[in-house]
């Protein structure tokens, strides 16, 4: 089995990665003959654990993300209390 970051049918678009604490995330918008999606992976410690999300999906999963930071926001807790 080959590297899934380098599928030669995936044709990468666009590559963000942001390190968070120990953890490196990467979001790559792909696209295959199947059509467009993101993937997310997550790397620490030498594990990688990876979420495919289609396109069609980016908005909703956008939308929840920011009713999660709206909740976060609005709740009194230190960060170093939060889990890594």
């Amino acid at each position: 089995m080959g590297n899934p970051d380098r599928d030669p049918e995936e044709e990468p678009l666009c590559v963000e990665t942001l390190q968070v604490e120990r953890k490196r995330i990467t979001l790559m918008l792909r696209e295959n003959p199947r059509g467009r999606f993101v993937r997310i992976i997550e790397e620490v410690n030498g594990r990688r654990d990876m979420v495919v999300v289609p396109a069609v999906g980016l908005r909703g999963l956008r939308d929840a993300l920011d009713r999660i930071i709206e909740a976060e926001e609005s709740t009194d807790r230190p960060d170093s209390v939060l889990p890594t």
